[in-house]
């Protein structure tokens, strides 16, 4: 196998990847950027030089990496790992993804919980647990729980806090119910990206996500996909201290109805949040009384 420099398989990569119809090409440059990820990580490497020569085995690698994801299998099951707010986490098929989107919900939660002392936050649903780990990476001497329903997502997230050295607690339980009693009433931010796919959308959903990711992250199968919204609405009264908020990550078109939820449970100051990509909106709503 003759040797390439990066720039030429870079180029064929991100061809090959924009002619898959298996991929949702939502995103301008999307695949060039997931292509230098892939080769970076065939390299071994943290950033690639596009005039650099690959080895072939890299070559290899990378272009076994990049059929892999032409049929729409998610970059973090690839590589292994995903980046976070600038963390490196593990990633693992059966464990949700998050994306790039989902910063700006750990964002918002930083920002509230940085003006409060010895502040307390809660992620749910959270999968490897991306949030709950940059809210601990970036929030000194908060404490912060990660709760998720599946084992195998709490063991993930629980590696990834022992690697990193973050003291993010993980549990496993339906929404609230893992979490120890005694942080009713105590905490503060309370997040959540929700499964909100409407139980007759699943098939709508590209391959990328429909064919790869585990099914209970995508939908609570209710009519609408608010089920765990309302639920969660409902529950965090029990569970928030007077001013504290919570936060919810959805799409755009279902915005309006997760703010109608937040505002008929009571909730202040309710209002949709756009962090810029247009993926995605965060719905924010605060314990007033």
């Amino acid at each position: 196998m003759r040797r390439v420099n990066a720039s030429t398989l870079l180029q064929k990569a991100a061809k090959d990847m924009k002619a898959s119809p298996s991929l949702d090409h939502f995103q301008r440059d999307r695949e060039e950027i997931e292509a230098e990820e892939m080769l970076a990580a065939s390299m071994g490497v943290d950033l690639v030089d596009p005039d650099a020569t690959v080895p072939p085995a890299a070559r290899r690698r990378f272009e076994r990496m990049v059929e892999r994801r032409s049929t729409g299998e998610p970059v973090p099951f690839i590589t292994g790992r995903l980046d976070f707010r600038g963390l490196e986490l593990r990633a693992k098929p059966g464990v949700f993804v998050p994306r790039d989107s989902s910063e700006f919900l750990a964002e918002q939660a930083v920002r509230r919980l940085r003006r409060r002392g010895d502040p307390v936050a809660v992620d749910l649903a959270t999968g490897a647990g991306a949030i709950a780990l940059a809210v601990a990476n970036e929030v000194p001497g908060a404490l912060v729980y990660g709760a998720d329903i599946s084992q195998e997502a709490v063991a993930l997230a629980r590696a990834n806090a022992r690697r990193l050295g973050l003291s993010a607690r993980f549990v496993a339980g339906d929404l609230f119910g893992g979490l120890p009693a005694s942080l009713h009433g105590q905490v503060d931010v309370i997040t959540l990206h929700p499964p909100y796919v409407a139980r007759d959308e699943l098939a709508d959903l590209p391959d990328e996500i429909r064919n790869f990711e585990p099914e209970h992250v995508l939908t609570d199968h209710s009519v609408d996909g608010l089920g765990l919204v309302e639920r969660t609405a409902d529950e965090a009264w029990g569970w928030l201290c007077r001013g504290g908020w919570v936060l919810i990550e959805v799409s755009p078109d279902r915005a309006r109805a997760v703010g109608a939820v937040l505002r008929d449970e009571g909730f202040a100051d309710v209002r949709s949040t756009n962090g810029g990509m247009g993926v995605t909106r965060v719905v924010v709503g605060r314990a007033a009384t």
